[in-house]
């Protein structure tokens, strides 16, 4: 049994693959349309992270949502919050995928996807507003991004159905 755990949590270079491309596809669209808001920026890579989760590669998708969004602080001058980023993206992703139990012919459509990707976005703005009273040693100034980071998670909500809509057919056959 230990054997087969081992091979199936082995990554292959199709694997490492996928997920060097969705990495990029992350970076790219969290780097790029930089909206700014207190503490930070707004972006568009939250969607981008939904859509790559509903593809099926979940794995992948999990590794790409972490990296591809450190990489961007990285990048964007932010090294302060990669390590915050890498936990609050994980825990995004994670609770967009327990919640929405991406499965059937219905889930884009479905009130639970709506819910998970709610509930998601409200994770990822906790979990920013937290880690920024932690970081900047000031809870107002945690809380003064709180406005921005939930406006970023509805537009980031609004993105996802706009791109995951003409892809449903796609993805109904995956599931």
């Amino acid at each position: 049994m230990h054997a087969l755990h081992m091979e199936k949590s082995r990554w292959t270079a199709r694997d490492l693959t996928l997920t060097a491309v969705m990495t990029a596809w992350v970076f790219l669209l969290t780097f790029v349309p930089k909206i700014p808001i207190p503490l930070g920026y707004a972006h568009l890579g939250d969607a981008g992270i939904f859509v790559l989760l509903c593809l099926g590669w979940r794995r992948e998708a999990l590794a790409a949502a972490c990296l591809g969004s450190m990489l961007a602080d990285l990048v964007g001058g932010f090294p302060l919050w990669i390590g915050p980023t890498l936990v609050i993206k994980w825990a995004m992703a994670e609770t967009f995928l327990h919640a929405a139990k991406l499965s059937g012919k219905d889930f884009v459509t479905a009130p639970r996807t709506l819910l998970a990707l709610i509930l998601a976005c409200l994770v990822m703005a906790a979990g920013y507003t937290a880690f920024g009273a932690v970081l900047y040693d000031s809870i107002e100034a945690g809380l003064a991004s709180a406005p921005g980071l939930l406006a970023e998670g509805a537009v980031n909500i609004l993105a996802f159905y706009a791109v995951i809509k003409p892809l449903e057919k796609l993805l109904q056959s995956r599931l």
